[in-house]
């Protein structure tokens, strides 16, 4: 193990090293900061760009990406009353009450201490239980494998909205594109329509641009308006953190730092949930005096310090058992492999320093976070200024070169476009298209194991209720879905209840 580590800080401990994960932290902030994008558009966008760099400073970059856009959101949730991510939603209830107080620095230098913190938090659970949690799972075999596969393709279920068919109808096309091309089986060649250049099947990133970032980008060119920030002010010395907020909030941070990392880590939650959750904790053990929705500060600590220490919690389930926690977990599974790592039960065995590389770098970037947070606020603030259909139109033009540099082929340019009108009709009509990636993603996995054990077993099903992993497995995924359908409901009604309760305040 000694041996690993030292291997891992010495791919890690490099100038191109650092200068990557500064670089994804930056763009990061960036992306939270402006509402309507987000840290997985941004990965996204610069994965193509990565296929020319090494593993470790791309993985790095990446990862840092993800963690930047969440401390990003917290910006725009502060000064204009809108989350630039969806994790950040729960900061605004207090955050913006903060601003309109004449304290927007505090409650943003209060964000990224919570940010910072969880994040911390998060990265150091990554870094101490996913090896251990891989060395139960290397004993897996293809029964397991495609049961691990079933329960990963249940995460649907929490990206489905409002109908569960539409969102396995959603999944469902992603295992269907991933069967394009040959088959790794038989050698036989599948829906290519005599067309060669289909033989080696549907580029995923080219999909991943269309349905995450042309979607979006066709949506906003409809509706470019913009919102102008409250800037920060050198005038009011008061408007700082101070040692005492610090004291006052620990406990808050680190309790709401502990149900992010215990949410990240379950395939289908995310941030987003994990701040809801650790801000209605705070505000049930409030204290007298602690007016929570009205500017208190423990309201912006505790979302952001839970959806912080969601961020690399959810990469846990990710490179443990190939199971993406959440969206983002699932771009990145995408660009592991697109990398030449297999993510799941043998990735620490057969990439430990790769891995151990990436996992110290979590660590690190959180500290380079919180550098870029206090030293260039000002211009992250300025960026929310930037005429939105200005960024639209840059962004289009670079969804167009990574496609093009996937293969050096016009196809996967069509592919992409193809894909981002489809994505963009789909959500009119209440079709998610998130799912689509992660068939594409799983649907491979569980084709080739479920194969694999059929064989194995002589073509008997019996194979996958026999073996008590395999069992459990199938019987997390139906409670998953019924647990997740229920939660979704309960959110819905809790949130047409708060919208009501908003107009008739606002009607009174």
């Amino acid at each position: 193990m000694s041996q690993v580590i030292a291997e891992a800080l010495a791919n890690l401990l490099t100038v191109e090293n650092l200068i990557f994960v500064n670089i994804g932290i930056f763009v990061g902030i960036l992306f939270g900061a402006i509402p309507g994008m987000n840290g997985n558009l941004a990965i996204t966008v610069l994965l193509p760009f990565t296929f020319q760099m090494g593993t470790v400073p791309a993985l790095l970059m990446l990862t840092a990406i993800f963690f930047g856009a969440n401390f990003g959101g917290s910006i725009s949730s502060v000064l204009i009353n809108t989350p630039g991510t969806n994790a950040a939603a729960a900061t605004l209830i207090d955050g913006y009450p903060m601003c309109q107080k004449g304290q927007p620095r505090r409650a943003l230098d209060m964000a990224l201490v919570a940010s910072t913190f969880g994040g911390l938090f998060s990265a150091l659970c990554l870094l101490f239980f996913a090896p251990q949690i891989s060395k139960v799972a290397i004993k897996f075999g293809s029964p397991e494998y495609f049961a691990l596969a079933l329960f990963g393709l249940s995460v649907i279920a929490s990206v489905s909205g409002k109908s569960l068919v539409k969102g396995l109808i959603s999944g469902g096309l992603g295992i269907l594109l991933a069967t394009v091309g040959i088959d790794s089986v038989s050698g036989l060649t599948r829906f290519t329509f005599g067309n060669l250049r289909l033989y080696n099947g549907i580029k995923m990133l080219a999909v991943l641009l269309g349905v995450y970032a042309v979607s979006q980008m066709i949506g906003r060119i409809n509706r470019t308006e913009s919102v102008v920030a409250s800037e920060l002010k050198e005038t009011d010395k008061n408007d700082r953190i101070t040692k005492e907020d610090l004291k006052n909030t620990f406990s808050t941070m680190l309790k709401s730092s502990a149900i992010g990392a215990f949410i990240g880590a379950i395939p289908g939650t995310g941030g987003g949930i994990a701040s809801f959750i650790a801000y209605n904790e705070a505000k049930r053990c409030a204290k007298p005096g602690e007016a929570f929705g009205e500017g208190e500060i423990k309201g912006v600590a505790a979302p952001e310090s839970a959806n912080n220490g969601a961020t690399a919690a959810t990469l846990i389930p990710l490179l443990t058992l190939g199971i993406p926690g959440d969206v983002v977990a699932a771009t990145l599974l995408g660009a592991f492999t697109m990398h030449g790592l297999v993510v799941g039960p043998k990735l620490f065995a057969n990439s430990g320093p790769i891995v151990y590389a990436v996992l110290i770098g979590c660590v690190i970037s959180q500290i380079i976070m919180f550098l870029q947070g206090k030293y260039l606020l000002k211009l992250f603030v300025r960026i929310t200024h930037v005429p939105q259909d200005l960024l639209t139109a840059i962004l289009v033009v670079i969804c167009c070169a990574g496609a093009f540099a996937i293969g050096n082929s016009e196809l996967d340019v069509y592919i992409m476009l193809l894909f981002g009108a489809v994505a963009y009709f789909m959500q009119k009509v209440e079709f998610p298209p998130v799912p689509i990636v992660l068939g594409m993603v799983l649907g491979p996995t569980a084709e080739s194991n479920l194969r694999n054990s059929l064989v194995m077993s002589g073509g008997s099903w019996s194979i996958f209720v026999k073996r008590p992993i395999c069992l459990a497995f199938i019987i997390l995924t139906f409670v998953l879905i019924v647990l997740l359908k229920k939660g979704d409901e309960k959110q819905r009604k809790a949130t047409s209840r708060f919208m009501k309760n908003e107009e008739e305040g606002k009607s009174e």
